[in-house]
C-alpha cells in the first residue's frame, strides 16, 4: 500500500499523522495485554530490576500496560509482562500466608 503524501494537505498530514499514532499505541496495548494474559492474578513470578538482584513475588493486578507484583519482602512493583517469568510456588507449605490471623470456632 503506497500513500502519495505530497498530495496531501498540512491538516491532512496532520490528521493522518494522529491516526498513525493512534494506531501504534493501540497495537502496542494489544502486545502487552497478550503478554499479560499469559499468567494470572495469584501467580508466583520472577523478575530481574536493574541495578538489583532478581525478585519474587505475586502477581496481584493488571494494569493497562503492566502488572502489579508484591514481592515476598514486601514491595510493590509495576512491571512489564513481558520480562516477568514464572516462578517456583513459595517454599513454605503453610498455605496461610505470615500475615494471616487464623480465628477460633465458637
Amino acid at each position: 500500500m503506497t500513500i502519495d503524501i505530497d498530495q496531501l494537505t498540512e491538516a491532512e498530514l496532520i490528521d493522518l499523522n494522529h491516526r498513525i499514532v493512534e494506531r501504534l499505541r493501540f497495537l502496542d496495548q494489544m502486545r502487552a495485554h497478550v503478554e499479560m494474559l499469559e499468567f494470572k492474578i495469584g501467580d508466583r513470578v520472577s523478575f530481574h530490576p536493574p541495578g538489583q538482584g532478581q525478585l519474587e513475588g505475586m502477581l496481584t493486578r493488571y494494569n493497562k500496560k503492566t502488572v502489579t507484583v508484591i514481592t515476598d519482602t514486601g514491595q510493590r512493583w509495576n512491571v512489564s509482562p513481558a520480562v516477568l517469568s514464572r516462578s517456583k510456588p513459595a517454599k513454605s507449605t503453610n498455605t496461610a500466608g505470615s500475615n494471616v490471623v487464623l480465628l477460633n470456632k465458637r
